[in-house]
């Protein structure tokens, strides 16, 4: 009889662009996959590719007591009813009630903690709120994946499963899909922000260099890639409409902007377990700039493959982007191909493949 999986996430892209390779693997090792998440247009992709799914309504951001109790009991009756023999589950939520689900149901399950979230990084009641929930839902896991040392080494200072962490290259990249483009000509110089549109994702110091940059360097463009989770769309157009930047609202294939453009831009400053906007772009061979926090440094040798900035420092981040403007055309190519060389040999998706069969198999 075929063992089966269940995946737990909040949202379908979580599975299909940075997880599908595993479960590819799983379908082809003769595993059954379901998929339980929130509608979205991958999941015709993930039936197609063998996945069963299983749809869940739930608010990512809510803290309403009665509703979290419920996608404990909403979990507990999926993992009897699709009979799972292991649990894979992402994100805060997934990993809390699903931990707490399996935990009491005696199902083996593998955590990925891909960013500690605003609630806890901020600290306050939310915060031991969180870790709480946290200690309770991994008290029988079998692994927690962590995506950085930082978030690894906050379980730790809380013995929260302490002797089940594993340390992944974040999601890793798939370097066939994401192979190495063409350097574009520097007749103009492209940049592109690739993000969920909210304030801690570095939205307002992204516009706040295009509109300096564009100002004193007429012969740059900016582009703006993603799905706005805050108010900022009258604030993109307006922009986009002065000509300041090019929003694109969602692309399926981010490979579409990242052959034109010459840099990827990632001023965030959310609590990130590691960004695969920079892991992606890096692979294809484009220099990055990003801020210097856990989740985005570790992709970055400073100078070598890019720039790091200040977090939440507009001005930090004019200054390293009027010294990527002044690079000769050769330099700024070799930055990209340094990129593509670090990522080839320390973030291969390959790694966290073979790290999720490992554990799957031992449970």
């Amino acid at each position: 009889m075929k063992k089966r999986v269940l995946f737990l996430v909040n949202h379908d892209v979580v599975i299909y662009n940075f997880r599908k390779e595993i479960v590819e693997k799983l379908i082809a090792e003769g595993f059954e996959v379901i998929i339980s998440s929130p509608g979205g247009e991958r999941i015709e992709d993930l039936k197609a590719m063998g996945c069963e799914y299983e749809e869940i309504i739930f608010d990512r951001h809510g803290t309403n007591v009665f509703n979290e109790l419920k996608l404990i009991k909403y979990y507990k009756q999926l993992i009897k009813r699709v009979k799972a023999d292991v649990v894979l589950t992402f994100t805060i939520k997934p990993n809390i009630y699903g931990g707490i689900a399996c935990k009491t149901l005696g199902i083996p399950y593998i955590a990925n903690i891909t960013g500690l979230g605003t609630a806890v990084e901020n600290g306050g009641l939310m915060q031991k709120i969180t870790t709480a929930l946290y200690k309770n839902a991994f008290k029988k896991i079998n692994t927690v994946f962590f995506q950085n040392q930082e978030n690894m080494d906050f379980f730790k200072r809380r013995n929260i499963a302490v002797s089940k962490h594993k340390l992944l290259p974040g999601s890793g990249v798939n370097l066939e899909q994401f192979n190495l483009l063409d350097y574009p000509s520097d007749d103009k110089i492209e940049f592109v922000f690739i993000s969920r549109i909210m304030k801690q994702k570095g939205i307002e110091q992204y516009l706040e260099a295009a509109e300096f940059i564009k100002g004193k360097y007429p012969n740059t463009r900016f582009h703006i890639c993603g799905f706005c989770e805050e108010a900022y769309e009258d604030k993109l157009y307006k922009y986009h409409n002065e000509g300041i930047i090019h929003y694109h609202g969602m692309i399926r294939n981010i490979n579409n902007i990242l052959e034109r453009t010459h840099c990827t831009i990632h001023p965030t400053y959310y609590p990130e377990g590691l960004s695969n906007v920079l892991l992606e772009s890096a692979a294809v061979g484009r220099p990055i700039i990003t801020t210097d926090r856990s989740g985005c440094r570790e992709v970055v040798d400073d100078g070598i493959n890019g720039y790091i900035v200040k977090a939440n420092n507009s001005e930090d981040l004019i200054l390293k982007i009027e010294g990527f403007l002044k690079l000769e055309f050769l330099v700024k190519k070799q930055m990209g191909l340094a990129g593509r060389k670090k990522v080839e040999k320390s973030f291969d998706r390959n790694t966290v493949i073979k790290a999720y069969m490992e554990e799957i198999n031992k449970c």
